[in-house]
């Protein structure tokens, strides 16, 4: 009894958050081991379900960088990174385009509907939804920087009740253009601006942003990340990760969350319980 009596307790600490949050969207960057591990599939499934039926509407970008390089592997394409970045050729797009639409958007579309929910696939291309051009002059190829979100493609799926998920690949709104491959990163938080989404979540392999003693911080302010990026508290990997955090705050999103989505139902434990799991970034 004492047990059921702590579950309901659970609902209950949760209730103003569901109240709060209702009918709000979310973008939720989808990536890291999450994406990988059978177990915690199905964990994120369970936790959009679970948003989408209690009145949040959440909208899900993914990348696939393991599953695009395990391919071209396969099938002996040679692919070289530039600062950090996959330059891509005409032939390295199809793969993208390929692995992203054709493999990793469907198994995440099949699985959320397994779940009860009404997910419907879709890329950049479709319904011009995003619009690229080169990013840093075509120094990385087919990599591009978006510069127009037709936010009323997705809108309207939300409206009836869908959950998109968007696999990055931008139109160059061109005839016979093979298009762009976007960071997800960034084309979560260039989305979640232009939703005007309450908030964008960052699934990582990593607790959030630590200070050097390992310890999380648990807020961020743009103030606070830059001194951190000049004493190399912040650094590598994660400098990318908290730059298109401040993309999204900066395009009006409210908060913007780092979480380890190692940890079974990251999710619920970062929007539905006061302390949370991750590191805030806000205004």
């Amino acid at each position: 009894m004492e047990k059921k009596i702590e579950q309901a307790k659970l609902l209950l600490d949760a209730l103003p958050y569901i109240k709060k949050f209702k009918d709000q969207i979310f973008v939720i960057k989808y990536g890291g081991s999450a994406q990988i591990n059978p177990e915690l599939k199905d964990r994120f499934a369970q936790d959009i379900i679970l948003l989408y039926m209690v009145g949040i509407k959440p909208v899900i970008v993914h990348g696939g960088g393991n599953k695009i390089s395990s391919v071209l592997e396969k099938m002996q394409i040679k692919s070289e990174f530039v600062d950090g970045m996959r330059v891509t050729d005409t032939q390295v797009m199809e793969v993208v385009e390929m692995v992203l639409a054709g493999n990793i958007n469907k198994e995440i579309t099949t699985l959320l509907n397994m779940h009860g929910g009404k997910a419907l696939g879709m890329t950049g291309k479709d319904g011009n939804f995003l619009s690229a051009i080169p990013k840093d002059n075509g120094k990385y190829g087919l990599v591009g920087e978006i510069v127009n979100v037709n936010s009323e493609v997705v809108n309207n799926l939300l409206q009836e009740k869908f959950i998109p998920v968007i696999a990055p690949i931008a139109s160059a709104n061109e005839v016979n253009h093979p298009g762009f491959n976007i960071n997800a990163d960034l084309a979560a938080s260039k989305i979640a601006g232009d939703l005007n989404a309450r908030k964008i979540i960052f699934m990582t392999d990593i607790a959030g942003v630590m200070d050097k003693e390992k310890n999380l911080l648990q807020t961020l302010t743009e103030d606070e990340i830059n001194n951190y990026k000049n004493d190399g508290t912040i650094y590598g990997g994660m400098i990318p990760k908290v730059d298109a955090c401040l993309e999204a705050v900066h395009g009006g999103v409210e908060k913007a969350h780092i979480i380890d989505g190692r940890i079974e139902h990251s999710i619920l434990l970062e929007v539905f319980t006061s302390e949370g799991i991750g590191t805030v970034i806000k205004k």
